[in-house]
């Protein structure tokens, strides 16, 4: 390394690290799928197509512009799904995985920004908490592919161990990318699959496990069923993960599906509740859902997942802190608090910056392409939720989009992945915090 790049490298935040390193992949991932050997026609791909789908699979985000079990080589494939996994973990913590593999001593640096990266709470012990991530990410994964293999073996012979690995993968890191479709039918998603209870529950638990979080992980296997002993975070995210899918399964149970027998319609609630945070699989045609339900699964996919896991969105704690607040509001109290934690100010302002981030930024993209494209504003919300919480459902509008209107994806999905306070902090990391405070003034709202 040049003396120069480690002078730049020193003067790098955190989160400036963390942009350049997803930039730096995207591109790269770009260059190497507009090669030949990466489609199945032995065809140069553009740039343009090969850029958005480095950009959907480094941000685990599944919206593609060519079916990925058609158009993609095997090679192709692997190339994603390198990218999703990669991805999915973080360019911080592949950093670190690089290093401890390498037999590297974790420098200070490193740690803190492995720390910033995972939302983790103390850098003491994060190179310990690093390896378990790997650890229970391997072993997830290949768990997740053993479940899947007898299914995709069966129906697919040899050809079903690679699709076993690569759903784990991309249910895990809540990718949403398939190998399923073929030339006479493109993009199936797992609509195939709809009545397998085995496709349909590990695909599902994949999801969840992957959106939960590392922190999450880390409580679960130190303290078991003691939930008293969790972090406030944790029980936040996991009381949240449980309402956030049984609420939307129970409306979609009685709206969307009351004419599909019992089994298949508790599978198709569930799974369709599941997945918009963040994951983009769907196993029934989600044209024919409801305009409600469209809007709720759109507000599901702004949502997202937790913290530092492989999930993007605004994140269910975001949601949370804005939800006890108005609760504190309402309810005339001074202080903020929840699960007898208090919760301070800055996290209120923060949570309430990035809901206006998430919702200006879709509502401002989808008028674009709806400008653009000249098509229905709401249809445009739902692609732009999914690029900004890095989903990856669709309405069938993505393939067919314009340049310009692909490109607003692709800054979503970027945006989303990295996260809104990250790009805010690394864009104003150099400026002076000012202490200074103006006389108050009075204003009233509400």
């Amino acid at each position: 390394m040049s003396q120069k790049s480690m002078r730049l490298r020193r003067h790098l935040t955190t989160f400036q690290m963390m942009i350049l390193g997803f930039a730096l992949l995207i591109l790269v991932g770009a260059l190497v799928l507009m090669l030949p050997v990466c489609s199945a026609a032995g065809n140069w791909t553009s740039f343009h197509e090969s850029l958005f789908t480095a950009t959907s699979a480094t941000c685990v985000t599944g919206l593609v512009v060519r079916d990925t079990g058609s158009y993609w080589s095997g090679f192709g494939q692997l190339v994603i799904l390198m990218l999703i996994q990669i991805g999915g973990l973080g360019v911080i913590t592949a950093a670190v995985t690089f290093l401890l593999f390498a037999g590297k001593n974790v420098s200070l640096k490193e740690r803190s920004a492995m720390q910033e990266a995972i939302a983790a709470p103390a850098i003491g012990g994060i190179v310990r908490l690093t390896k378990f991530i790997l650890k229970g990410t391997l072993l997830i994964e290949v768990l997740g592919a053993l479940l899947l293999l007898p299914v995709f073996y069966g129906d697919y012979g040899r050809k079903g161990l690679w699709m076993a690995v690569f759903h784990s993968i991309s249910a895990f890191c809540n990718a949403g990318f398939d190998i399923l479709g073929c030339a006479g039918q493109q993009y199936p998603s797992l609509m195939g699959y709809e009545q397998n209870p085995i496709v349909n529950f590990v695909i599902m638990l994949l999801i969840i496990i992957g959106g939960i979080g590392f922190l999450t992980w880390n409580d679960l296997y130190r303290h078991r069923l003691r939930m008293r002993r969790y972090q406030m975070q944790s029980k936040v995210i996991l009381l949240m993960t449980a309402i956030l899918i049984f609420l939307p399964a129970l409306f979609f149970f009685f709206v969307d599906f009351a004419d599909m027998p019992l089994h298949e319609r508790v599978l198709a609630a569930l799974f369709q509740a599941v997945t918009p945070r963040t994951a983009g699989f769907n196993t029934v045609d989600l044209t024919c859902m409801t305009d409600v339900s469209k809007g709720l699964i759109t507000g599901l996919m702004l949502i997202g997942g937790a913290p530092g896991s492989t999930a993007g969105g605004m994140k269910v704690t975001t949601l949370a802190v804005l939800l006890t607040s108005a609760a504190a509001t309402f309810g005339r109290r001074e202080e903020t608090h929840a699960f007898e934690r208090r919760i301070e100010n800055e996290v209120i302002r923060n949570a309430a910056a990035i809901l206006l981030l998430y919702l200006g930024l879709s509502f401002v993209g989808a008028s674009v392409i709806s400008l653009t494209e000249n098509l229905p504003l709401e249809a445009c919300l739902y692609e732009t939720a999914s690029a900004a919480g890095t989903v990856g459902l669709t309405l069938g509008l993505t393939p067919h989009l314009g340049v310009l209107s692909q490109s607003v994806l692709i800054l979503l999905m970027f945006f989303g992945r990295v996260g809104g306070l990250t790009l805010i902090y690394a864009a104003f990391s150099g400026h002076e915090i000012v202490c200074a405070r103006f006389p108050k003034g009075n204003i009233t709202v509400g």
